[in-house]
């Protein structure tokens, strides 16, 4: 079976695999790369939590965030570009956008992802996070989806949100969305010391705010947007 959309998490993975006998591959497309544009390899190692190597006739890159042109080296974290029969020729009457995404380098034509991704030194590639969905508290750099598997281990989470509110003070604060499994309870408190574990000061969620399930969409992947919206909704209330 073949896995996308949102992350997947080594329990799930595990889970299924012993429930049902077979194996899961996780792998990476988006709409504007219909099917898919990397997988881990079947034949070859299946590494967790890393979306494996470009497929066939795909040429793939991780490029500097700032300036957009300086190939980044291995394990160094940058834009996902990539070329290959399946990137769309466009948005259809949007020249804008299609201008900011589908951009030169090198003397060719690449679709700039907005994917945050890093590659290791046998060619698999790692999802970070969504470029425009960086949190940026007071300054530093914080990556919603590294909060998320850091809250995830918890056993007794079942599932998580991370995003950036407003605060008058540091422009943005991290902040939880967190789901217990059935049966199981859990204080904000509990929430941020098992995070203080697993990450530097700035990154651990200053709110945590516990939900009975979080928004989704039709695919299964959390919507963070919706998440950051229903907060400002209720600040103003």
């Amino acid at each position: 079976c073949i896995s996308g959309s949102a992350a997947l998490m080594r329990e799930t993975k595990e889970k299924f695999e012993a429930l049902t006998g077979g194996k899961v591959f996780e792998g990476y497309g988006l709409s504007e790369a219909p099917t898919a544009t990397h997988c881990n390899p079947m034949l070859g190692e299946n590494k967790i939590g890393s979306i494996g190597m470009p497929l066939p006739d795909v040429d793939c890159r991780i490029i500097d965030l700032d300036d957009g042109e300086t190939e980044m080296k291995t394990g160094e974290i940058g834009e996902i570009i990539l070329k290959g029969p399946q990137v769309m020729r466009g948005y259809h009457n949007m020249p804008t956008e299609t201008a900011n995404s589908l951009r030169e380098w090198n003397g060719e034509k690449w679709l700039y992802t907005g994917d945050i991704a890093r590659m290791d030194e046998d060619g698999y590639f790692y999802i970070v996070d969504r470029k425009k969905e960086l949190i940026k508290p007071g300054g530093f750099q914080v990556w919603p989806r590294e909060v998320e598997e850091a809250i995830s281990d918890h056993p007794k989470v079942l599932e998580v949100g991370v995003a950036g509110v407003p605060d008058p003070y540091r422009g943005e604060t991290v902040k939880a969305w967190v789901v217990v499994k059935p049966g199981e309870t859990l204080t904000v408190e509990e929430v941020r010391d098992f995070a203080k574990k697993k990450l530097t000061k700035y990154k651990v969620p200053a709110l945590v705010e516990f939900r009975d399930e979080l928004p989704k969409t039709t695919v299964g992947k959390i919507l963070r947007r919706e998440l950051v919206k229903q907060h400002k909704e209720a600040e103003k209330q």
